[in-house]
């Protein structure tokens, strides 16, 4: 008699949603709604002329040298890169190569990737909740006003929300069959996005792979087997480029810019890691110190309402309230199902990506900025839309119209609050969105057992326009408005912004020595956060002369600036509000720039005047640094400007070790470079072992002064005697 042994029943594998494009009408909506998406923030994209001036300058040298773009230095000649990977860099450099150094060459690959993001987010969505829920996802996250400005600015947040989208549509897929190329393609969409914002891109790993572990239709083995094959891929999509950078001579390539030890390493699991979480950030300033509140130091209140708060709420949370409780009711709805139900799989893959992210950003005390939250955007639209597909598929029940209800009505009170924050701005809207919004809710209550088709579009109608009316009051506001500086804020001003040290005002706080709006150290930060300018566009000096950056002169004034601390005079500030500057400077005792060709601040590009634009471009091609100035903004903008490279000495803070005295002198014995520029920010930062201070008084005790349209130069061919 022969034994035989049963095989184990095979894992049940759910049927695949449905693959076919629904109504006849839901793929001409789609493309109807991407387009509109396309063409509202391609609107007056060139206002913002340069936005991020360190990023321009860098896009800039990456059109201009290979080498430049693979490392993401800050200039042409190879001095330092920017303080992080370069990935979010390369579109823009390799369009400003076809279509010229402009806005929309700069600006336009960020549209673009917004538009993507929007594709990607309903695809992902109405596989398996409907075309409708498709294109609510799509509607919401378009009308987040941080969506709207960062998808139009030049930061790495743009490709980051991107791929993070892209990485749990992979996971979602592979939910579906247990198929291992979508966690592959899930692992490298994280190793690229790595190689965007260093460990930002981890965040939302651990919900995703204790959810496929858990949930995905295959034998537990092979799920770890493939969340190995998973890391590996992101390893290796995110590890070639470190890989490459550590390995190499540092002779041979750029200094790594953030780090004190010419390490990117060191800056990915310090300046840009751990520094961020526990606010040990070496070499930066403005951070650090006792926070206001719950913590934070100079970059806000930490805590688990800082997502609400007045300087972060008004750019992210007017869905996030709804978001979370439709959350909770959809994985009650689905509270029964089977373990591998696709449908509370989506539910718990962006409500952990959600709940992971904004938890980090709101306890981080590191450098925390409110720009960051349009990571959340995607997570919060997918959330809305499937919570009010699955309850409306339920309204026939008391509870999932009580639920859909309290949503809407806790939306619209909300929604109320934010707008009471810039009382100023479209004052009746606050209040119309209050009781229509109201009155939609009370009609929710009943619109499944009473009235017609009639009523039912009307209540839907008037809860949808309640509900969203605030944001896109707010994104209109963003899409009308140019953009400039490294701190950026969506909507009116006082709509939410903290300005950085000593800075302050949507348009990019202000140098060291800001004024009103300055949201840390120096500066009065007025209610909601944001001065009522919006300060200078890249290239328009000071003193009104026009320079080189595309964009027009901006509202608000400039400020002379406060005494800085260390130094031996008075570093004069640039304000993207109004009224006189009473921050703290970085200035290192020298003179400072004024009118025309005024010093770079801590947080914006120098103004350049026609008359130091002439000065530095003569014979600069004999040189290979027409000039050298201290801090990276103060670099970027005589670099846009003039179009040769400029060194960034410390780079972004002025606080890296980079160059060191020796090599600087070095440097100006071998004839490479031609002129420093005077003032900008520097020093050692929250202990960094920056050497900008020991250069500045090097050259000013022994090179030739040369004053152009307000501006300091000291030219160093010329030893002074």
């Amino acid at each position: 008699m022969t034994a035989t042994t049963a095989a184990a029943p095979p894992i049940p594998v759910p049927a695949p949603p449905d693959r076919t494009d629904g109504p006849r009408w839901a793929r001409p909506a789609l493309y109807g709604l991407l387009l509109a998406v396309g063409l509202a923030y391609f609107s007056n994209l060139s206002a913002s002329g340069y936005a991020n001036s360190f990023y321009s300058a860098a896009v800039q040298a990456g059109s201009q040298s290979w080498k430049a773009l693979f490392f993401g230095s800050l200039d042409a000649a190879n001095a330092i890169t920017v303080d992080k990977p370069p990935a979010a860099l390369w579109p823009m450099a390799l369009s400003v190569r076809l279509f010229g150094l402009n806005s929309w060459a700069l600006l336009a690959p960020q549209v673009l990737m917004g538009v993507a993001t929007a594709a990607v987010l309903n695809t992902a969505v109405r596989r398996r909740f409907g075309p409708v829920a498709g294109l609510i996802a799509v509607g919401v996250f378009a009308l987040t006003p941080v969506a709207a400005l960062m998808f139009r600015f030049n930061n790495p947040d743009a490709l980051l929300a991107l791929l993070m989208t892209v990485t749990v549509w992979c996971v979602l897929r592979a939910l579906e069959e247990g198929r291992t190329k979508w966690l592959l393609w899930a692992g490298a969409a994280v190793g690229l996005a790595f190689l965007t914002k260093t460990l930002q891109a981890f965040l939302i790993l651990p919900p995703l792979a204790l959810l496929y572990a858990v949930c995905a239709p295959v034998p537990v083995r092979k799920r770890l087997g493939q969340l190995a094959l998973s890391t590996l891929t992101m390893v290796v999509a995110g590890g070639w480029w470190v890989a490459i950078v550590e390995l190499m001579p540092a002779s041979s390539r750029p200094y790594v810019g953030g780090s004190q030890n010419n390490s990117f390493l060191e800056l990915t699991f310090g300046y840009n890691g751990l520094g961020r979480l526990n606010g040990e950030e070496t070499g930066s300033v403005g951070g650090g110190g006792g926070g206001r509140g719950g913590g934070g130091g100079g970059w806000g209140e930490t805590g688990i309402g800082r997502m609400f708060n007045s300087e972060v709420g008004g750019q992210i949370a007017w869905l996030l309230p709804a978001a979370l409780i439709l959350l909770v009711a959809g994985l009650w709805l689905t509270r029964k199902a089977a373990r591998t139900d696709s449908a509370r799989a989506a539910f718990l893959a962006w409500g952990g990506a959600l709940v992971m992210t904004a938890a980090v950003f709101s306890f981080m005390a590191g450098i925390f900025h409110q720009y960051y939250t349009v990571a959340l955007a995607p997570y919060i639209a997918a959330l809305v839309a499937m919570g009010v597909a699955v309850l409306w598929e339920e309204r026939g029940g008391r509870w999932p119209r009580a639920v859909l209800a309290v949503a809407a009505a806790t939306t619209v009170v909300w929604a109320y609050a934010l707008l009471g924050r810039t009382p100023e701005y479209l004052p009746w809207l606050r209040w119309a969105v209050l009781v229509g919004g109201l009155v939609g809710a009370a009609g929710l209550l009943v619109v499944g057992r009473f009235g017609g088709r009639g009523l039912v579009l009307a209540v839907v109608g008037l809860s949808c326009a309640a509900s969203l009316a605030g944001p896109t009051a707010y994104t209109v506001s963003t899409l009308n408005s140019g953009h400039q500086g490294s701190i950026v804020t969506a909507g009116p001003s006082g709509g939410g912004g903290m300005g950085g040290p000593g800075g302050g005002g949507r348009g990019g706080p202000g140098a060291p020595g800001g004024g009103d709006g300055g949201g840390q150290r120096g500066g009065t930060r007025p209610p909601g956060g944001q001065a009522p300018g919006q300060g200078q566009f890249p290239g328009q000096a000071q003193d009104g002369q026009q320079g080189d950056a595309p964009g027009g002169t901006a509202p608000g004034g400039t400020a002379s600036g406060g005494t800085a601390p260390g130094g031996n005079g008075t570093a004069p500030g640039t304000s993207t509000g109004t009224g006189a500057g009473t921050g703290f400077g970085f200035g290192e005792g020298m003179r400072g720039g004024g009118g025309g060709g005024g010093m770079g601040g801590l947080l914006n590009g120098a103004s350049v005047s026609t008359e130091a634009k002439a000065l530095l471009k003569k014979d600069a091609g004999a040189y290979t640094w027409t000039a050298a100035a201290v801090g990276a903004q103060n670099a970027a903008g005589y670099q846009l400007a003039t179009g040769h490279p400029v060194m960034a000495i410390g780079g972004f803070n002025g606080s890296d070790p980079s160059p060191t005295l020796a090599q600087f002198k070095k440097y100006v014995e071998e004839g490479k470079i031609h002129y420093f520029v005077s003032g900008g920010t520097g020093g050692g930062g929250m202990g960094g072992n920056g050497t900008s201070s020991q250069i500045s008084s090097w050259v000013t005790e022994n090179f030739t002064e040369v004053t152009l349209g307000g501006a300091t130069f000291y030219d160093l061919t010329q030893p002074v005697g």
